[in-house]
């Protein structure tokens, strides 16, 4: 793309702390045809209606490139070439439409219950004072390394079964697999790279966990997945996996990241959190809203789509961005301002539709606990910096670190009746 549109912009590096004045103006056409033919919809009205439409598919992935002479006949004759076929039939569910998405995510579904979810409240809980305990007596932290990342990856590893010994390896991995999210990076020869080497030592670890599952499974979703004899084949199962990893931390690392600063941003929010922790909730789906962990996703148009007075052709890139579609001001009244008691406050946070996000109801509980536990443990807390540094990314956009510098610490532990 070339530097001069707004989406360029928006995928700078340079704009990464505030894009919304860019959303503001793309929003002026809701549907917009950049430079190189991807139409971006930034629109409420246009994106909630496209976010359903059938005419948009999600298998918007790039075909591998084409594989770079390593002087290694077996490896660059058979073995890459069919690995890179194996990916693109059995892409995570994300990427892929009815009837494939549905099946495979319907058996997730099966495994991920509401019951599992919620009985995962008490263990976010206990991971979350953990953590908070191990900082006591700090004068300064940083919220990403000391807490929003370990948390929501230690939850995920429990809830799928993954040994908290190998939870370190994880990072790694899921900080490269994420570009397959940013089009400006996804089709880059040089990412590709490694995202194959990447996905080849994720998938292969993730091969023996599910051997080790089906001799002496658990009570973990991997164990239900590898041992449904009606289920995903091992290729699915393997992608179904990295999915549920990858953007089962990544995405709430950003949400809990986001909803502090923006706590401390507006502290009339954080003491009123502090002082009802029932309003939590509401705060988190107005968090969703003002600062989403995701703000855009990708899609690809089937066909010719008439919308908003144009038509996005076939086969033509579509852009669904989210972010400014929540705070579009036909939709939400003085969208800019944050307000936990928003009415009528369907944000498209979690996006919609059929690929509305698996693990939202995890999320929740996993920014309610924090962000409660927070406000009420720290003392005195302010921003070293402001804004922080942001990690790269345009589409899980969330600050690589949050710096803080502390007065003090709350002494005991607090249960609170919404964690009941």
């Amino acid at each position: 793309m070339s530097g001069s549109t707004l989406f360029d912009q928006i995928l700078d590096p340079a704009n990464r702390a505030n894009p919304y004045p860019l959303y503001a103006e793309l929003r002026k056409i809701p549907v917009a045809r950049q430079e190189d033919g991807t139409y971006v919809v930034s629109g409420h009205a246009e994106l909630a209606r496209l976010i359903s439409d059938p005419r948009i598919s999600s298998d918007d992935l790039p075909d591998p490139q084409k594989f770079r002479w390593t002087g290694h006949p077996v490896t660059d004759l058979l073995v890459r070439p069919v690995r890179a076929e194996i990916r693109k039939r059995h892409r995570p569910f994300i990427f892929r439409d009815p009837p494939d998405h549905d099946r495979l995510r319907g058996q997730v579904m099966r495994c991920f219950t509401p019951e599992r979810v919620r009985g995962m409240r008490a263990k976010t809980q206990e991971i979350t004072d953990d953590l908070i305990g191990k900082m006591r007596g700090k004068t300064q932290i940083d919220l990403v390394d000391d807490f929003s990342y370990p948390l929501p990856v230690t939850v995920i590893c429990e809830l799928l079964g993954v040994p908290p010994e190998d939870e370190a390896q994880f990072h790694g991995w899921a900080t490269q697999l994420a570009t397959a999210l940013e089009p400006n990076q996804r089709g880059d020869a040089e990412t590709q790279a490694k995202n194959e080497v990447c996905f080849n030592e994720i998938a292969d670890y993730l091969q023996g966990l599910i051997k080790e599952k089906r001799k002496d499974p658990q009570e973990d979703i991997l164990s239900d997945l590898a041992t449904d004899k009606e289920g995903m084949n091992d290729f699915d199962l393997i992608a179904t996996a990295v999915l549920l990893l990858v953007a089962g931390h990544e995405t709430t690392v950003n949400l809990i990241t986001n909803g502090m600063l923006t706590l401390l941003r507006f502290p009339e929010h954080g003491e009123r959190l502090r002082a009802e922790p029932d309003l939590a909730p509401r705060l988190i789906e107005e968090l969703l809203r003002y600062e989403p962990p995701v703000h855009y996703r990708t899609r690809v148009a089937l066909t010719d789509i008439p919308v908003a007075g144009i038509t996005i052709p076939k086969d033509a890139p579509v852009i669904f961005l989210l972010a400014a579609a929540n705070r579009d001001p036909a939709r939400f009244p003085d969208p800019d301002r944050f307000d936990p008691d928003r009415p009528d406050n369907r944000h498209l946070g979690f996006g919609g539709g059929l690929h509305y996000c698996v693990g939202a109801p995890l999320a929740r509980i996993e920014a309610e606990v924090a962000l409660v536990s927070l406000v009420r443990r720290l003392k005195g807390v302010s921003l070293i910096e402001d804004p922080p540094p942001y990690r790269p990314g345009a589409s899980l956009r969330g600050p690589r670190h949050l710096r803080l510098a502390l007065e003090g610490w709350q002494r005991t532990n607090i249960t609170y009746k919404i964690f009941a």
